[in-house]
């Protein structure tokens, strides 16, 4: 029971917390606006492909 109360109190652990937590906005991000971001990259994409020959 001891061992157990010391590893709750610990914040050793919390970095990897904190990352996860954030790893997981981002995927759900991704996830809700998944159609505007594809549209955005193809967008620049095809700009890019048609301004190639200019340069």
């Amino acid at each position: 029971m001891r061992n157990l109360k010391t590893f709750f109190r610990e914040e050793d652990g919390m970095g990897v917390v904190e990352v996860i937590l954030i790893i997981v906005v981002l995927i759900g991000l991704v996830l809700i606006f998944k159609t505007q971001i594809t549209a955005i990259v193809k967008n620049i994409f095809n700009t890019i492909s048609k301004n190639a020959g200019q340069i």
